[in-house]
């Protein structure tokens, strides 16, 4: 929460950690009253946790208010916040007996708060540096709320399926590189492999299947109000067909007025043996 909150203030915003919960409403009106203050970010956590049961209160007054507000709330895998507490060697803010039981009750307290959010983040495969990247991503001012920002990002289902995409496209049924003994050492990326890959009719076929059904589901999503769309491609190990087939989509989806970007999450890791899945 801290890497956060910080992030926000480096992007201008009026950052406030522990805010109590019942504060909120007149916090909002000093603001109004601000010559100064455009734009705020404020902290709630468990240590609230006597007056968390106001927050969806307080919410709804402040929507009907006209308040211009959004709920990010993060949140991370068990395995991973106990991990986190004993290397920062940090005591848990409820006092329970176990730190196992107090994650577990902290993640029912904020449940409701949860489902009002607008904006979940899975910290669990973040670092701090990642994390800041994709709350300025999210939150500064370059972005504007009637644009998709579309990220495509190619992987390899070997190292681990990606959290947090809105959509995933298994390419592993498509002819593979890898066992091609003069391909193996180039990725995606390289001429010889999309040759390769484009010599086969299946793989044009899938390509113009996936971006025609890009193409009629983004103007719905933007229809929605969503701003931010991940979508997925893996293949086994990430470096060959999911990179080419990613970069593919982008370029097509180009062609026809969507701006995206994609990441290579596998393209740099070992090219070593797996057996086809």
């Amino acid at each position: 929460m801290s890497s956060a909150l910080k992030t926000f203030e480096d992007l201008g915003y009026f950052a406030i950690d522990n805010l109590p919960v019942q504060l909120i409403p007149t916090f909002v009106h000093l603001c109004d009253e601000s010559a100064e203050i455009d734009r705020t970010a404020l902290v709630v956590d468990v240590r609230s946790r006597e007056f968390l049961d106001m927050f969806p209160r307080i919410h709804d007054e402040l929507e009907r208010q006209g308040v211009q507000l959004s709920v990010l709330f993060l949140e991370a895998d068990d395995e991973v916040l106990l991990r986190r507490y004993s290397e920062t060697r940090r005591p848990h803010p409820l006092p329970e007996e176990d730190m196992v039981a107090a994650v577990r009750h902290e993640r029912e307290l904020l449940s409701e708060i949860r489902d009002l959010a607008d904006l979940v983040i899975d910290t669990s495969e973040h670092n701090v540096h990642t994390l800041r990247s994709v709350i300025k991503e999210r939150f500064s001012d370059k972005n504007s709320a009637q644009e998709m920002n579309l990220t495509i990002s190619s992987f390899g289902f070997k190292h681990g399926a990606p959290r947090g995409m809105d959509m995933l496209f298994d390419v592993r049924f498509l002819p593979n590189p890898h066992f091609v003994p003069e391909l193996r050492p180039f990725t995606g990326l390289d001429q010889p492999v999309i040759d390769f890959l484009r010599s086969e009719s299946e793989v044009e076929e899938t390509i113009r299947r996936f971006v025609d059904l890009l193409d009629y589901l983004l103007p719905l999503f933007r229809r929605e109000g969503k701003s931010y769309l991940t979508v997925g491609v893996g293949c086994t190990g990430g470096r060959h067909r999911s990179v080419m087939v990613a970069e593919a989509i982008k370029d097509s989806l180009a062609q026809r007025g969507f701006k995206g970007k994609v990441v290579h999450r596998d393209i740099d890791k070992d090219p070593q043996r797996y057996r086809v899945v």
